[in-house]
């Protein structure tokens, strides 16, 4: 039996209804910061219970009980979480990952690298840059993580 985890980063407080509705239905949804608002967290979490990192906006009293960097175990597999990824100081195979879950960037990202799932949703909130708006769902079955994204706004 799989696990299906919904990914969101770069709300910068905005949570559209698409993107809610996109991240219906998973048992876990992970935040990758620059949330911008933390009713978005709240929202979120009528949804599924809700991990988050805090990214670079998140500068905010509230956003202090949030961690730069988290790690998340589902089933045998364990991923790290957080903002930026070039912060990544060490190699996440060799410490056993299955999957890096970043943002900071707004560009949708899935791809193996040394055996290990870099996995960035895009962003979910203000457009910019002409990029799309974007969300991730990742499926963990085992130690095996795979994702996809899902467009949420044309």
């Amino acid at each position: 039996m799989s696990t299906v985890v919904g990914v969101i980063s770069d709300t910068h407080g905005l949570l559209r209804p698409e993107a809610v509705e996109a991240l219906r239905g998973c048992s876990m949804i992970l935040h990758a910061g620059d949330v911008g608002d933390p009713a978005v967290l709240i929202e979120l979490a009528e949804i599924a219970p809700v991990e988050a990192v805090r990214g670079n906006v998140d500068l905010d009293g509230w956003a202090r009980k949030h961690p730069l960097t988290r790690i998340i175990r589902i089933e045998s597999a364990k991923l790290f979480m957080l903002h930026d990824v070039s912060m990544l100081a060490f190699d996440p195979r060799e410490r056993g990952f299955g999957a890096v879950i970043f943002g900071h960037s707004h560009q949708p990202v899935a791809e193996q690298r040394n055996g290990v799932l870099f996995f960035n949703p895009g962003s979910a909130g203000p457009a910019r840059f002409r990029l799309p708006i974007t969300v991730g769902r990742l499926v963990v079955d085992g130690a095996s993580v795979s994702g996809a994204h899902i467009k949420i706004v044309d």
